[in-house]
Protein backbone atom coordinates (compact mmCIF):
# COMPACT_ATOMS: atom_id res chain seq x y z
CA UNK A 1 0.00 0.00 0.00
CA UNK A 2 1.33 3.44 -0.93
CA UNK A 3 0.07 6.96 -1.62
CA UNK A 4 0.08 6.35 -5.38
CA UNK A 5 -2.51 3.57 -5.01
CA UNK A 6 -4.62 5.75 -2.71
CA UNK A 7 -4.48 8.67 -5.14
CA UNK A 8 -5.38 6.37 -8.03
CA UNK A 9 -8.57 5.29 -6.26
CA UNK A 10 -9.38 8.88 -5.34
CA UNK A 11 -9.09 9.95 -8.96
CA UNK A 12 -11.68 7.29 -9.78
CA UNK A 13 -13.91 8.60 -7.01
CA UNK A 14 -13.82 12.15 -8.45
CA UNK A 15 -15.60 10.72 -11.50
CA UNK A 16 -18.55 9.48 -9.43
CA UNK A 17 -21.54 11.69 -8.44
CA UNK A 18 -21.97 11.51 -4.66
CA UNK A 19 -23.74 14.55 -3.30
CA UNK A 20 -25.24 13.99 0.13
CA UNK A 21 -28.54 12.17 -0.22
CA UNK A 22 -27.64 10.92 -3.71
CA UNK A 23 -24.94 8.34 -3.00
CA UNK A 24 -26.38 5.53 -5.11
CA UNK A 25 -23.49 5.66 -7.60
CA UNK A 26 -20.71 5.55 -5.01
CA UNK A 27 -22.54 2.76 -3.16
CA UNK A 28 -22.69 0.71 -6.35
CA UNK A 29 -19.01 1.49 -7.00
CA UNK A 30 -18.01 0.17 -3.57
CA UNK A 31 -20.17 -2.93 -3.94
CA UNK A 32 -18.63 -3.65 -7.34
CA UNK A 33 -15.14 -3.12 -5.92
CA UNK A 34 -15.81 -5.68 -3.19
CA UNK A 35 -17.22 -8.22 -5.66
CA UNK A 36 -14.25 -7.88 -8.03
CA UNK A 37 -11.82 -8.45 -5.16
CA UNK A 38 -13.75 -11.31 -3.52
CA UNK A 39 -14.32 -9.33 -0.33
CA UNK A 40 -17.30 -9.76 1.98
CA UNK A 41 -19.67 -6.81 1.60
CA UNK A 42 -22.99 -5.81 3.11
CA UNK A 43 -25.19 -2.74 2.79
CA UNK A 44 -27.89 -1.54 5.17
CA UNK A 45 -31.12 0.33 4.47
CA UNK A 46 -29.40 3.71 4.85
CA UNK A 47 -26.81 2.84 2.20
CA UNK A 48 -23.97 2.31 4.65
CA UNK A 49 -21.49 -0.18 3.20
CA UNK A 50 -19.20 -2.51 5.18
CA UNK A 51 -16.41 -4.34 3.37
CA UNK A 52 -14.43 -6.89 5.36
CA UNK A 53 -10.94 -8.29 4.82
CA UNK A 54 -10.06 -11.33 6.89
CA UNK A 55 -6.88 -11.50 8.94
CA UNK A 56 -3.63 -12.55 7.30
CA UNK A 57 -2.21 -15.92 8.38
CA UNK A 58 -0.72 -15.57 11.85
CA UNK A 59 -2.74 -12.42 12.61
CA UNK A 60 -6.03 -14.09 13.55
CA UNK A 61 -5.72 -13.05 17.21
CA UNK A 62 -5.07 -9.37 16.47
CA UNK A 63 -7.99 -7.09 17.48
CA UNK A 64 -10.36 -6.25 14.64
CA UNK A 65 -9.85 -2.68 13.42
CA UNK A 66 -12.69 -0.66 11.90
CA UNK A 67 -11.69 2.01 9.35
CA UNK A 68 -14.40 4.57 8.64
CA UNK A 69 -15.05 7.36 6.15
CA UNK A 70 -18.20 8.89 4.69
CA UNK A 71 -19.02 8.38 1.04
CA UNK A 72 -20.80 11.70 0.33
CA UNK A 73 -19.34 15.13 -0.39
CA UNK A 74 -20.32 18.78 -0.14
CA UNK A 75 -21.15 20.10 -3.62
CA UNK A 76 -20.29 23.79 -3.99
CA UNK A 77 -19.24 25.73 -7.08
CA UNK A 78 -18.36 29.30 -7.95
CA UNK A 79 -21.11 31.51 -9.33
CA UNK A 80 -21.35 31.27 -13.09
CA UNK A 81 -19.50 27.94 -13.32
CA UNK A 82 -21.28 25.31 -15.40
CA UNK A 83 -21.01 22.08 -13.45
CA UNK A 84 -23.70 19.50 -12.73
CA UNK A 85 -22.73 17.54 -9.63
CA UNK A 86 -25.33 14.91 -10.56
CA UNK A 87 -23.34 13.80 -13.60
CA UNK A 88 -20.15 15.78 -14.21
CA UNK A 89 -16.77 14.54 -12.93
CA UNK A 90 -14.81 16.87 -10.69
CA UNK A 91 -12.30 18.89 -12.70
CA UNK A 92 -9.01 19.00 -10.80
CA UNK A 93 -5.42 20.00 -11.42
CA UNK A 94 -2.12 19.01 -9.83
CA UNK A 95 -0.07 22.12 -9.07
CA UNK A 96 2.81 22.89 -6.72
CA UNK A 97 2.29 19.71 -4.73
CA UNK A 98 -1.47 20.13 -4.36
CA UNK A 99 -4.46 18.44 -5.96
CA UNK A 100 -6.94 21.27 -6.51
CA UNK A 101 -10.48 21.71 -7.82
CA UNK A 102 -10.31 25.37 -8.95
CA UNK A 103 -14.02 26.07 -9.40
CA UNK A 104 -15.77 23.44 -7.28
CA UNK A 105 -15.29 21.41 -4.16
CA UNK A 106 -12.82 18.55 -4.65
CA UNK A 107 -14.50 15.98 -2.42
CA UNK A 108 -11.28 14.97 -0.68
CA UNK A 109 -13.49 15.37 2.36
CA UNK A 110 -13.93 12.46 2.74
CA UNK A 111 -13.11 10.83 -0.58
CA UNK A 112 -9.45 10.50 0.27
CA UNK A 113 -10.40 8.44 3.32
CA UNK A 114 -12.58 6.22 1.14
CA UNK A 115 -9.68 5.77 -1.27
CA UNK A 116 -7.29 4.88 1.55
CA UNK A 117 -9.67 2.18 2.78
CA UNK A 118 -9.96 0.73 -0.70
CA UNK A 119 -6.19 0.65 -1.18
CA UNK A 120 -5.76 -1.05 2.19
CA UNK A 121 -8.40 -3.67 1.39
CA UNK A 122 -6.52 -4.86 -1.69
CA UNK A 123 -3.01 -4.48 -0.26
CA UNK A 124 -0.85 -7.38 0.85
CA UNK A 125 0.29 -5.81 4.13
CA UNK A 126 0.12 -8.32 7.00
CA UNK A 127 -2.55 -7.32 9.49
CA UNK A 128 -5.50 -8.55 11.48
CA UNK A 129 -9.09 -8.48 10.31
CA UNK A 130 -10.24 -5.08 9.11
CA UNK A 131 -13.78 -3.80 8.61
CA UNK A 132 -14.10 -0.81 6.30
CA UNK A 133 -17.22 1.24 6.98
CA UNK A 134 -18.47 3.78 4.43
CA UNK A 135 -21.34 5.90 5.79
CA UNK A 136 -23.86 8.03 3.91
CA UNK A 137 -25.04 11.64 4.15
CA UNK A 138 -22.54 12.69 6.79
CA UNK A 139 -22.39 16.23 5.46
CA UNK A 140 -26.11 16.92 5.86
CA UNK A 141 -26.71 15.47 9.30
CA UNK A 142 -24.72 12.26 9.87
CA UNK A 143 -27.74 10.35 8.59
CA UNK A 144 -25.90 7.13 7.81
CA UNK A 145 -24.21 6.98 11.18
CA UNK A 146 -27.51 7.68 12.91
CA UNK A 147 -29.14 4.78 11.07
CA UNK A 148 -26.46 2.19 11.90
CA UNK A 149 -27.88 -0.86 13.61
CA UNK A 150 -26.07 -2.57 16.51
CA UNK A 151 -23.80 -5.33 15.27
CA UNK A 152 -23.28 -3.86 11.79
CA UNK A 153 -19.58 -4.04 12.54
CA UNK A 154 -17.77 -6.06 15.21
CA UNK A 155 -14.48 -4.25 15.88
CA UNK A 156 -13.83 -2.37 19.12
CA UNK A 157 -11.09 -0.15 17.68
CA UNK A 158 -12.02 2.51 15.11
CA UNK A 159 -9.88 4.75 12.91
CA UNK A 160 -11.92 7.63 11.51
CA UNK A 161 -10.22 9.02 8.37
CA UNK A 162 -12.16 12.28 8.15
CA UNK A 163 -9.67 14.79 9.58
CA UNK A 164 -7.94 17.54 7.64
CA UNK A 165 -4.59 18.30 9.30
CA UNK A 166 -1.66 15.90 8.94
CA UNK A 167 0.38 15.70 12.11
CA UNK A 168 -2.68 15.99 14.30
CA UNK A 169 -4.54 13.11 15.90
CA UNK A 170 -8.04 13.95 17.02
CA UNK A 171 -9.63 12.40 20.08
CA UNK A 172 -12.74 14.57 20.45
CA UNK A 173 -15.15 16.72 18.42
CA UNK A 174 -18.07 19.10 18.66
CA UNK A 175 -21.71 18.10 18.48
CA UNK A 176 -24.10 20.00 16.24
CA UNK A 177 -27.65 21.26 15.81
CA UNK A 178 -29.48 22.91 12.90
CA UNK A 179 -31.82 25.86 13.31
CA UNK A 180 -34.18 27.03 10.56
CA UNK A 181 -36.19 30.26 10.60
CA UNK A 182 -39.03 31.00 8.19
CA UNK A 183 -40.69 34.28 7.26
CA UNK A 184 -44.02 34.13 5.46
CA UNK A 185 -44.56 37.15 3.26
CA UNK A 186 -47.16 38.60 0.93
CA UNK A 187 -46.55 40.12 -2.46
CA UNK A 188 -47.06 43.85 -2.76
CA UNK A 189 -46.93 45.84 -6.01
CA UNK A 190 -43.74 47.68 -6.86
CA UNK A 191 -44.30 51.41 -6.70
CA UNK A 192 -44.73 53.25 -9.99
CA UNK A 193 -41.53 54.89 -11.17
CA UNK A 194 -39.24 52.67 -9.12
CA UNK A 195 -36.15 51.25 -10.80
CA UNK A 196 -34.33 48.02 -9.97
CA UNK A 197 -30.87 47.29 -8.75
CA UNK A 198 -28.96 44.27 -7.46
CA UNK A 199 -26.91 44.55 -4.28
CA UNK A 200 -24.25 41.83 -4.10
CA UNK A 201 -21.57 40.39 -1.87
CA UNK A 202 -19.44 37.76 -3.62
CA UNK A 203 -16.12 35.96 -3.91
CA UNK A 204 -15.65 35.56 -0.17
CA UNK A 205 -13.39 32.69 0.89
CA UNK A 206 -16.11 30.69 2.59
CA UNK A 207 -14.93 27.44 4.15
CA UNK A 208 -15.93 24.83 6.69
CA UNK A 209 -18.32 26.20 9.29
CA UNK A 210 -16.52 24.25 12.02
CA UNK A 211 -12.85 24.11 11.17
CA UNK A 212 -12.72 27.62 9.65
CA UNK A 213 -15.17 29.46 11.91
CA UNK A 214 -12.37 31.05 13.95
CA UNK A 215 -10.39 32.35 10.98
CA UNK A 216 -12.22 35.67 10.73
CA UNK A 217 -13.61 35.10 7.25
CA UNK A 218 -16.46 37.17 5.89
CA UNK A 219 -20.00 35.79 5.85
CA UNK A 220 -21.72 37.16 2.74
CA UNK A 221 -25.25 36.72 4.10
CA UNK A 222 -24.34 38.64 7.22
CA UNK A 223 -22.67 41.43 5.23
CA UNK A 224 -25.68 41.74 2.94
CA UNK A 225 -27.93 42.02 5.99
CA UNK A 226 -25.68 44.69 7.47
CA UNK A 227 -25.84 46.83 4.36
CA UNK A 228 -29.58 46.49 3.86
CA UNK A 229 -30.07 47.47 7.50
CA UNK A 230 -27.98 50.59 6.93
CA UNK A 231 -30.44 51.86 4.31
CA UNK A 232 -33.69 51.12 6.14
CA UNK A 233 -34.17 54.85 6.68
CA UNK A 234 -34.68 55.27 2.93
CA UNK A 235 -37.73 54.45 0.81
CA UNK A 236 -37.09 51.22 -1.13
CA UNK A 237 -38.62 47.78 -1.62
CA UNK A 238 -37.04 44.36 -1.31
CA UNK A 239 -37.86 42.29 -4.40
CA UNK A 240 -35.74 39.15 -3.90
CA UNK A 241 -32.95 37.97 -1.61
CA UNK A 242 -30.72 34.91 -1.57
CA UNK A 243 -27.33 33.74 -0.45
CA UNK A 244 -25.31 30.93 1.03
CA UNK A 245 -26.01 27.27 0.52
CA UNK A 246 -24.98 24.38 2.80
CA UNK A 247 -25.35 24.63 6.58
CA UNK A 248 -21.80 23.41 7.09
CA UNK A 249 -20.26 26.04 4.80
CA UNK A 250 -19.61 29.73 5.50
CA UNK A 251 -21.65 31.76 3.00
CA UNK A 252 -19.51 33.00 0.10
CA UNK A 253 -22.10 34.84 -2.00
CA UNK A 254 -25.35 36.72 -1.37
CA UNK A 255 -27.45 39.20 -3.28
CA UNK A 256 -30.71 41.13 -3.12
CA UNK A 257 -32.75 42.92 -5.75
CA UNK A 258 -34.25 46.19 -4.56
CA UNK A 259 -36.51 48.81 -6.14
CA UNK A 260 -36.49 52.55 -5.49
CA UNK A 261 -36.78 55.94 -7.14
CA UNK A 262 -33.69 56.92 -9.16
CA UNK A 263 -32.69 59.65 -6.68
CA UNK A 264 -32.94 57.18 -3.80
CA UNK A 265 -30.85 54.64 -5.69
CA UNK A 266 -28.17 57.29 -6.08
CA UNK A 267 -28.05 57.69 -2.30
CA UNK A 268 -28.01 53.92 -1.80
CA UNK A 269 -25.12 53.59 -4.24
CA UNK A 270 -23.15 56.27 -2.40
CA UNK A 271 -23.67 54.38 0.83
CA UNK A 272 -22.63 51.14 -0.86
CA UNK A 273 -19.36 52.71 -1.95
CA UNK A 274 -18.71 53.78 1.65
CA UNK A 275 -19.71 50.33 2.86
CA UNK A 276 -17.32 48.70 0.38
CA UNK A 277 -14.47 50.76 1.79
CA UNK A 278 -15.41 49.75 5.33
CA UNK A 279 -15.56 46.07 4.39
CA UNK A 280 -12.17 46.30 2.69
CA UNK A 281 -10.73 47.81 5.84
CA UNK A 282 -12.38 45.17 8.03
CA UNK A 283 -11.45 42.10 5.98
CA UNK A 284 -8.61 43.27 3.75
CA UNK A 285 -5.96 41.16 5.48
CA UNK A 286 -8.03 37.98 5.08
CA UNK A 287 -10.37 38.32 2.11
CA UNK A 288 -8.31 39.15 -0.99
CA UNK A 289 -11.09 38.61 -3.58
CA UNK A 290 -14.18 39.81 -1.66
CA UNK A 291 -16.41 42.16 -3.65
CA UNK A 292 -19.40 44.20 -2.53
CA UNK A 293 -21.29 46.43 -4.91
CA UNK A 294 -24.33 47.00 -7.10
CA UNK A 295 -25.44 46.54 -10.69
CA UNK A 296 -28.58 46.79 -12.81
CA UNK A 297 -31.28 44.18 -12.26
CA UNK A 298 -34.32 42.90 -14.08
CA UNK A 299 -37.62 44.39 -13.04
CA UNK A 300 -40.58 42.78 -11.31
CA UNK A 301 -44.22 43.65 -10.74
CA UNK A 302 -44.16 42.60 -7.09
CA UNK A 303 -41.95 42.86 -4.02
CA UNK A 304 -41.89 41.40 -0.50
CA UNK A 305 -44.35 43.20 1.77
CA UNK A 306 -42.78 46.06 3.72
CA UNK A 307 -43.18 44.66 7.23
CA UNK A 308 -41.69 41.26 6.38
CA UNK A 309 -38.79 42.89 4.54
CA UNK A 310 -38.07 45.12 7.53
CA UNK A 311 -38.25 42.18 9.96
CA UNK A 312 -36.02 40.01 7.77
CA UNK A 313 -33.34 42.64 7.30
CA UNK A 314 -33.18 43.53 10.99
CA UNK A 315 -32.95 39.85 11.95
CA UNK A 316 -30.15 39.17 9.45
CA UNK A 317 -28.23 42.15 10.77
CA UNK A 318 -28.74 41.09 14.38
CA UNK A 319 -28.13 37.38 13.84
CA UNK A 320 -25.06 35.99 15.59
CA UNK A 321 -22.36 34.36 13.51
CA UNK A 322 -18.94 33.03 14.43
CA UNK A 323 -17.23 31.96 17.64
CA UNK A 324 -19.42 32.24 20.74
CA UNK A 325 -17.10 30.66 23.28
CA UNK A 326 -13.61 29.21 23.70
CA UNK A 327 -12.76 26.14 25.73
CA UNK A 328 -11.49 26.67 29.27
CA UNK A 329 -9.86 23.24 29.23
CA UNK A 330 -8.16 23.04 25.82
CA UNK A 331 -5.96 25.94 24.75
CA UNK A 332 -7.03 27.76 21.55
CA UNK A 333 -9.96 25.39 21.02
CA UNK A 334 -13.32 26.75 19.87
CA UNK A 335 -15.96 25.36 22.18
CA UNK A 336 -19.14 26.93 20.77
CA UNK A 337 -20.03 28.63 17.50
CA UNK A 338 -22.90 29.43 15.16
CA UNK A 339 -23.01 29.74 11.39
CA UNK A 340 -25.53 31.97 9.58
CA UNK A 341 -25.50 29.69 6.56
CA UNK A 342 -28.14 30.80 4.07
CA UNK A 343 -31.17 32.85 3.15
CA UNK A 344 -33.36 31.42 0.39
CA UNK A 345 -36.66 32.05 -1.38
CA UNK A 346 -37.27 28.46 -2.41
CA UNK A 347 -41.07 28.51 -2.61
CA UNK A 348 -43.73 31.20 -3.04
CA UNK A 349 -44.40 33.23 0.08
CA UNK A 350 -41.57 31.76 2.15
CA UNK A 351 -38.10 33.05 3.01
CA UNK A 352 -36.00 30.44 4.81
CA UNK A 353 -32.86 31.11 6.86
CA UNK A 354 -30.59 28.16 7.57
CA UNK A 355 -28.03 28.05 10.36
CA UNK A 356 -26.05 25.55 12.41
CA UNK A 357 -24.69 25.58 15.94
CA UNK A 358 -21.73 23.56 17.23
CA UNK A 359 -20.33 22.82 20.65
CA UNK A 360 -18.69 19.95 22.48
CA UNK A 361 -20.86 21.01 25.46
CA UNK A 362 -24.51 20.08 24.99
CA UNK A 363 -25.87 22.94 27.12
CA UNK A 364 -23.76 25.51 25.25
CA UNK A 365 -24.84 24.12 21.87
CA UNK A 366 -28.51 24.38 22.80
CA UNK A 367 -27.99 27.86 24.24
CA UNK A 368 -26.48 28.96 20.93
CA UNK A 369 -29.52 27.55 19.12
CA UNK A 370 -31.80 29.39 21.55
CA UNK A 371 -29.93 32.63 20.84
CA UNK A 372 -30.57 32.18 17.13
CA UNK A 373 -34.20 31.30 17.78
CA UNK A 374 -34.76 34.35 19.97
CA UNK A 375 -33.32 36.65 17.32
CA UNK A 376 -35.71 35.46 14.63
CA UNK A 377 -38.77 34.91 16.82
CA UNK A 378 -38.53 38.56 17.90
CA UNK A 379 -38.61 39.45 14.20
CA UNK A 380 -41.79 37.44 13.65
CA UNK A 381 -40.35 34.28 12.11
CA UNK A 382 -41.22 30.71 12.98
CA UNK A 383 -38.23 28.63 14.10
CA UNK A 384 -37.47 24.92 14.35
CA UNK A 385 -34.48 22.89 15.51
CA UNK A 386 -33.47 19.54 14.04
CA UNK A 387 -30.62 17.15 13.34
CA UNK A 388 -28.90 17.34 16.71
CA UNK A 389 -25.95 15.00 17.12
CA UNK A 390 -23.65 14.50 20.12
CA UNK A 391 -20.07 15.54 20.60
CA UNK A 392 -17.20 13.14 21.25
CA UNK A 393 -15.48 13.62 24.59
CA UNK A 394 -11.77 12.67 24.81
CA UNK A 395 -11.18 9.44 26.71
CA UNK A 396 -8.81 9.37 29.69
CA UNK A 397 -7.32 6.09 28.48
CA UNK A 398 -7.05 5.09 24.82
CA UNK A 399 -4.74 2.31 23.61
CA UNK A 400 -5.30 3.22 19.96
CA UNK A 401 -4.43 6.87 20.64
CA UNK A 402 -1.22 5.75 22.33
CA UNK A 403 -0.44 3.42 19.44
CA UNK A 404 -0.93 6.20 16.88
CA UNK A 405 1.30 8.58 18.80
CA UNK A 406 4.03 5.93 19.13
CA UNK A 407 3.79 5.05 15.45
CA UNK A 408 3.98 8.69 14.37
CA UNK A 409 7.02 9.26 16.59
CA UNK A 410 8.74 6.18 15.16
CA UNK A 411 8.04 7.14 11.55
CA UNK A 412 8.73 10.87 11.63
CA UNK A 413 10.88 11.52 14.70
CA UNK A 414 8.43 13.89 16.35
CA UNK A 415 5.20 13.71 18.31
CA UNK A 416 1.88 14.51 16.67
CA UNK A 417 -0.49 17.00 18.22
CA UNK A 418 -3.30 15.24 20.09
CA UNK A 419 -6.36 17.45 20.17
CA UNK A 420 -10.08 17.88 19.68
CA UNK A 421 -11.70 19.42 16.60
CA UNK A 422 -14.57 21.89 16.39
CA UNK A 423 -16.00 20.15 13.34
CA UNK A 424 -18.53 17.37 13.77
CA UNK A 425 -17.37 13.78 13.32
CA UNK A 426 -19.43 10.62 13.32
CA UNK A 427 -17.41 9.40 16.29
CA UNK A 428 -19.83 11.12 18.66
CA UNK A 429 -22.66 8.95 17.41
CA UNK A 430 -20.51 5.83 17.47
CA UNK A 431 -19.88 6.31 21.19
CA UNK A 432 -23.64 6.14 21.79
CA UNK A 433 -24.41 3.28 19.41
CA UNK A 434 -21.34 1.14 20.06
CA UNK A 435 -20.28 1.54 23.71
CA UNK A 436 -16.68 0.72 24.46
CA UNK A 437 -15.25 1.80 21.11
CA UNK A 438 -11.68 3.09 21.27
CA UNK A 439 -11.33 5.74 18.54
CA UNK A 440 -9.05 8.29 16.94
CA UNK A 441 -9.35 10.40 13.80
CA UNK A 442 -6.56 11.47 11.46
CA UNK A 443 -6.03 12.32 7.81
CA UNK A 444 -3.91 14.24 5.29
CA UNK A 445 -3.92 18.02 5.06
CA UNK A 446 -6.91 19.52 3.24
CA UNK A 447 -7.57 23.20 2.75
CA UNK A 448 -10.66 25.10 1.58
CA UNK A 449 -12.96 22.26 2.54
CA UNK A 450 -16.64 22.85 1.67
CA UNK A 451 -15.71 25.64 -0.75
CA UNK A 452 -14.57 25.89 -4.38
CA UNK A 453 -10.80 25.62 -4.57
CA UNK A 454 -10.68 22.75 -2.06
CA UNK A 455 -7.23 21.16 -2.21
CA UNK A 456 -5.26 18.16 -0.98
CA UNK A 457 -1.61 18.41 0.05
CA UNK A 458 0.09 15.49 -1.67
CA UNK A 459 3.16 15.46 0.60
CA UNK A 460 0.86 15.08 3.59
CA UNK A 461 -0.87 12.19 1.81
CA UNK A 462 2.43 10.27 1.87
CA UNK A 463 2.69 10.68 5.65
CA UNK A 464 -0.98 9.86 6.21
CA UNK A 465 -0.67 6.61 4.26
CA UNK A 466 2.54 5.67 6.07
CA UNK A 467 0.91 6.25 9.46
CA UNK A 468 -2.24 4.32 8.55
CA UNK A 469 -0.21 1.41 7.25
CA UNK A 470 2.01 1.28 10.31
CA UNK A 471 -0.86 1.45 12.80
CA UNK A 472 -2.90 -1.25 11.06
CA UNK A 473 0.14 -3.49 10.67
CA UNK A 474 1.44 -3.19 14.22
CA UNK A 475 -1.61 -2.66 16.43
CA UNK A 476 -1.99 -5.41 19.04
Amino acid sequence: MNSESVLSYFKEITMIPRESGHEEHIIAYLQDFAAKNNLECKTDKAGNVLITKEAAPGYEDVPVIVLQSHSDMVCEKNEGVEHDFAKDPIKYIIKDGWMIAPDTTLGADCGIGVAAQMALLVSDIPCGKIECLFTTSEETGLDGAMALEPGFFTGKVLLNLDSEDEGEIFVGCAGGLDTTAEFHYKDEPVCEGFEFEEIFVKDAMGGHSGDDINKGRANSVQLLGRFLYSILDLDWQLVTIGGGNKRNAIAREAKAVIAAEPDTLDIINERMEDFAESVAEEYGNIEKELKVGYCEAEGSDVAIDEMTAWNLVTALCASPHGVLGMSQEIENFVETSTNLASVKMTEPGVIRIGSSQRSCVTAARRAAAAKMEACFVLAGATVRHEGEYPGWAPAAESPVRDACVASYRKLFGTDPKVKAIHAGLECGLFTEKFPGLDMVSFGPTLRGVHAPGERLDLASLDKFVALLTDVVTNYR
